[in-house]
């Protein structure tokens, strides 16, 4: 049985993107929210070391409700927008890890 090379290219895909890193998935989570690529980056890489799964998959749920693009959304909304998971962690995590990577 021969394999066609479009069912061998989508199950590449597939396994490429079985492996991609938490950071990467919380910064495209993030970007999907709306910030900015650089801040999203920063942000992914301090909140997977400081937030369980359970929580970065409550933060991917607030990009999954509003499509923005990325640098549309300011820190400061994004903190606004993570209050209504009602979770003081992760609204700690998201502040300071905000405020550290607008800084840096």
């Amino acid at each position: 049985m021969k394999i066609s090379i479009v069912t061998a290219a989508l199950a590449m895909t597939i396994t490429l993107s079985a492996c991609a890193t938490p950071e990467t998935r919380v910064r495209n989570g993030l970007m999907s929210a709306g910030l900015s690529a650089p801040i999203s980056a920063c942000m992914a890489d301090r909140m997977v070391d400081r937030l369980s799964l359970g929580q970065l998959n409550k933060l991917n749920g607030l990009s999954k409700l509003k499509k923005h693009k990325a640098g549309d959304v300011t820190i400061n909304e994004f903190v606004k927008q993570t209050r209504a998971l009602q979770d003081p962690e992760i609204i700690g995590v998201v502040t300071s890890s905000g405020v550290i990577c607008a800084i840096k």
